[in-house]
């Protein structure tokens, strides 16, 4: 038995109920805001890339995936660890996990900050 919804009229919630109450011993429900959509996903790479081809960090062009990791990090105020050989590891989280809220705050982060490094976003 695997369910999922997405809870957005009474209908919906009670089709969700239904299945909970009939769930089998020892089964599962989780409840957790929607995560991101996929136009705020299709919105982030094109934002991205603009900035991995306008901005140098510290003397480094930086990758889509870099610009990601960087952004998420700040967003979430998230810590860097020592690696285990040298360097070290942003202790972040992945976007496709982010709720539409949070995904909607990062792509405002990228706007500001593209506008403080005088970014013009397509």
């Amino acid at each position: 038995m695997n369910a999922h919804f997405v809870l957005r009229d009474n209908h919906i919630k009670q089709r969700a109920q239904h299945a909970i109450l009939q769930a089998p011993e020892g089964y599962v429900c989780t409840i957790k805001p929607a995560t991101r959509s996929l136009e705020q996903n299709a919105l982030l790479w094109p934002l991205l890339q603009t900035l991995s081809k306008n901005v140098d960090w510290y003397g480094n062009k930086l990758t889509d995936e870099e610009w990601k990791d960087v952004l998420t990090a700040s967003l979430k105020k998230q810590k860097a660890v020592p690696g285990i050989d040298g360097g070290f590891v942003v202790c972040g989280q992945r976007t496709s996990t982010m709720s539409k809220a949070d995904f909607s705050e990062l792509v405002e982060l990228i706007y500001a900050f593209g506008a403080q490094h005088g970014v013009e976003f397509a």
